[in-house]
């Protein structure tokens, strides 16, 4: 996908220049990845910024390849076939959709099979492609480079669940360290003998071997995979959360008990739909319901993040060279927007420039906010102007963002609401607004009428459009206009001007530069 081109002498200071023509991000604008796992066959196809991908093609199918691998040492005769099934169909589209070679990846269920050899023989007879199969800790890896994908610079522990397996991985200051893998799947746990009692003992007895080679683990738990994303989704459920949003969703011990609980007492079928969980998903749920929590006892995290990417994303990562993983994920993917969408791209760094003495006291985390919503301010212009700033709400707190918790999303939400209109009443997403405090959805107002005003005074990026001046303690506004920037600053602009001095509190004074 093509996007316009920054000038040479362009720079955002400590983010950099973007790296969109550069050989290393364009090789990796559209990827394709085949997950081969004990449950479910998944393609996904990564496209736009390299750093920030989004998803331009996402499909899974419920194989259960590893069902009964346990008794019969061999693959699912169904499952196999279905996976092939599956395998040829998402070559046959990577085919259409022009994209270099797929890459394939088993975990596993075909790794331990006998016959998983022989699989993958008739993978690549009948499509091509082959199988990169990897062991435990290869697997644990890679998912753990997922998500630091999603979270550069994160600690913690990345616990990634399959169907037949999972892994545990340490992470810290960006790096990979620690990791293991066990055979606590949800599958494999269904044929342990002994009931729901020999399998809670058997599930204590491997996880206190876990903890004993993984050693402490105290900070962040990071959950990857398909059932950890369905208990969350029925968490969210008991609690009546409003951000239907799995990634960086947080939950706390004492929440994944109570859930835990509900789960035992809830009907299976009136959860599954009332969730949005699929029937074969549901079926393992409580199993992975008991595994997690014997994984919270033993490891006791500080908190609990859920993490979107794993092992695909782990595996884009892996080709990435090292100046490109350094990127702000989210920085990256507000900058390509802005190139691929903005009517004048290169506009939010000039409009980053003159709102900033606002934010001169703001925090970094606040400031990388403020960075993004200006690169965002003008993406959805397209949208009717009746829904404009409904739709900039919906995309910051619901797009493929990484980087992002979700009191950020919510904050950056407002902010482009107020972007296009001044009251953030009578929307249909009040329910959202109370995800931060009153204190930070008036920062994230200002910053939205301060972006509301400033693109009134819309010019060449690199034009000169006057200076803001703010004293917080006097409370006073200040504008100086350049001479060019002076017919531009009519009854709109001066009614915007007047509207975010009102929710700083403040008085005003305009002039014009000499």
């Amino acid at each position: 996908m093509n996007v316009a081109a920054e000038p040479a002498n362009t720079d955002w200071g400590p983010f950099g220049r973007p790296l969109f023509n550069d050989a290393s991000a364009r090789a990796l604008s559209r990827v394709g990845v085949i997950d081969i796992g004990s449950n479910s066959v998944r393609l996904v196809v990564f496209d736009g910024a390299a750093r920030s991908p989004v998803y331009f093609y996402n499909e899974k199918i419920m194989c259960a390849l590893g069902a009964g691998l346990s008794e019969t040492g061999q693959l699912s005769p169904q499952g196999r076939a279905r996976a092939l099934a599956a395998i040829k169909r998402f070559q046959t589209l990577a085919d259409g959709m022009g994209i270099p070679p797929l890459t394939a990846v088993a975990t596993a269920a075909v790794r331990e099979a006998s016959d998983g050899r022989d699989f993958c023989s008739d993978v690549e007879r009948e499509t091509g492609l082959r199988i990169w199969v990897i062991d435990g800790e290869e697997e644990a890896r890679l998912s753990a480079q997922g998500v630091l994908l999603g979270w550069p610079g994160s600690y913690g522990l990345v616990c990634d669940i399959g169907g037949s397996s999972m892994e545990l991985a340490e992470i810290s200051q960006g790096r990979v360290g620690r990791r293991v893998s066990s055979r606590l799947g949800p599958l494999v746990l269904c044929d342990i003998k002994g009931g729901k009692a020999g399998r809670r003992a058997h599930i204590k007895s491997v996880m206190q071997e876990l903890g004993e080679k993984m050693g402490p683990q105290r900070d962040r738990l990071f959950l990857v995979g398909g059932s950890w994303r369905a208990i969350a989704r029925i968490d969210m459920h008991r609690r009546g959360y409003p951000l239907h949003v799995l990634h960086e969703y947080r939950m706390t011990a004492r929440s994944v008990s109570q859930t835990v609980k509900y789960i035992e007492k809830s009907d299976p079928e009136q959860l599954r739909s009332e969730c949005g969980v699929s029937s074969a998903r549901m079926a393992l749920v409580p199993i992975a319901a008991e595994v997690l929590k014997r994984l919270i006892s033993t490891f006791r995290p500080k908190d609990i993040a859920l993490s979107s990417y794993g092992i695909r994303e782990g595996m884009l990562y892996e080709q990435m060279p090292q100046r490109l993983r350094d990127r702000d994920p989210l920085i990256e993917a507000c900058r390509f927007a802005e190139a691929k969408d903005a009517r004048l791209p290169g506009f939010g760094k000039a409009l980053h420039s003159f709102i900033m003495p606002l934010f001169q006291s703001a925090p970094a985390d606040k400031k990388r906010l403020i960075k993004a919503a200006c690169l965002l301010h003008d993406v959805s212009w397209r949208a009717h102007p009746d829904y404009r700033a409904e739709v900039c709400f919906d995309n910051a707190t619901r797009a493929n963002l990484g980087g992002l918790k979700h009191s950020e999303r919510v904050f950056l939400g407002v902010a482009l609401l107020h972007r296009y209109r001044n009251r953030r009443e009578g929307t249909r997403f009040e329910d959202l607004y109370n995800l931060i405090d009153e204190k930070k959805q008036l920062q994230a107002e200002i910053l939205g009428k301060a972006m509301r005003f400033g693109a009134m005074l819309w010019m060449e990026p690199d034009a000169q459009m006057g200076k803001l001046r703010w004293y917080p303690k006097k409370k006073r506004l200040e504008l100086t206009l350049t001479p060019e920037a002076v017919p531009l600053y009519g009854e709109v602009a001066e009614a915007r001007f007047l509207s975010l001095a009102a929710s700083l509190g403040a008085e005003t004074h305009v002039s014009t530069a000499a």
